[in-house]
């Protein structure tokens, strides 16, 4: 059945959240997502929409090509970002979407229509037919496209994961004891192989690589402590952040930070930090003025 010529926004706009979803996940960035989305609902504006009879497959796929293309450009750009980089931090959490920041991270490592596949189908739950459709591929070689994604997760993908309340738990725990100066209680609830990944985007000060070990961390943790004002940071919110254990804090040198930790077996296998100005707009949003 062919939808009525109405009002674009009248289809659009409760499509745009699932959009906004899949741009992000794609992209990494929030404002990058915002303007695709805002791009695919200029070209619906501009579509005979009296002629579709799918809108959502529509606009899905119009969403995913752009997308293809901004992350021909990204690829190059994060070629030449200064130091780490890492998604863009978003406390928005979505039931059913288990894809954290430490499996978006793995999917930055894969080709992007790999990406786009394995989103489609295995998060947003399209049929390979769907999937073909949106990235101009046949369905066969969209089914190989996801699972050579699919084993990349595979190994991202925490063996045993958390409970809500534990991981709670631990991140609370790591703020106390970083802030404290407490090397004993960090050395307890640190892995031997944990990393940390620090993203700046030469904007701020951080770490140009990822620190690896337990014995590296603990010596970042205590150098900060010592000399950067760490135990005069202020806790902003704690919660989850793109699906992991996090904290926001409002550091001594004026710069707002997100931390969030991977964990595994009850110990921190991960820590990402992210300090870098143009990704904590939207954290901005939602810490409001403490973020001052």
């Amino acid at each position: 059945m062919k939808l009525p010529d109405a009002n674009p926004a009248d289809v659009f706009d409760p499509l745009r959240p699932r959009l906004l979803r899949i741009a992000y996940r794609m992209l990494g960035i929030v404002a990058e997502a915002e303007d695709v989305v805002q791009e695919a609902y200029l070209r619906w504006h501009q579509t005979d929409r009296a002629a579709v009879r799918d809108a959502e497959a529509v606009l899905v796929r119009t969403v995913t090509r752009l997308c293809l293309d901004v992350l021909k450009s990204a690829r190059v750009q994060r070629e030449q970002y200064v130091g780490t980089w890492l998604p863009e931090p978003i406390v928005e959490t979505v039931e059913g979407d288990d894809l954290t920041l430490t499996l978006m991270m793995a999917l930055e490592r894969l080709s992007p229509l790999e990406r786009a596949a394995f989103l489609l189908h295995d998060v947003f739950g399209m049929d390979f037919d769907e999937v073909a459709k949106a990235i101009d591929r046949d369905p066969a070689a969209c089914r190989q496209l996801a699972s050579r994604a699919r084993s990349h997760v595979r190994e991202a993908r925490p063996r045993f994961p958390v409970s809500e309340g534990q991981g709670r738990e631990l991140a609370s725990a790591f703020f106390t004891a970083s802030r404290s100066g407490d090397v004993n209680a960090l050395q307890a609830l640190l892995a031997q192989d944990v990393i940390t990944y620090s993203d700046g985007g030469g904007r701020t000060k951080a770490a140009l690589n990822p620190i690896y070990g337990a014995e590296k961390t603990l010596r970042l943790l205590d150098g900060l402590f010592q000399h950067s004002g760490l135990a005069l940071s202020k806790l902003v919110y704690e919660g989850a952040i793109d699906g992991l254990p996090a904290f926001v804090t409002l550091e001594a040198d004026g710069v707002l930070q997100t931390t969030a930790l991977a964990i595994e077996e009850g110990r921190i296998v991960a820590i990402y930090v992210t300090r870098n100005p143009d990704k904590l707009h939207s954290i901005r949003r939602v810490v409001g003025e403490d973020a001052t």
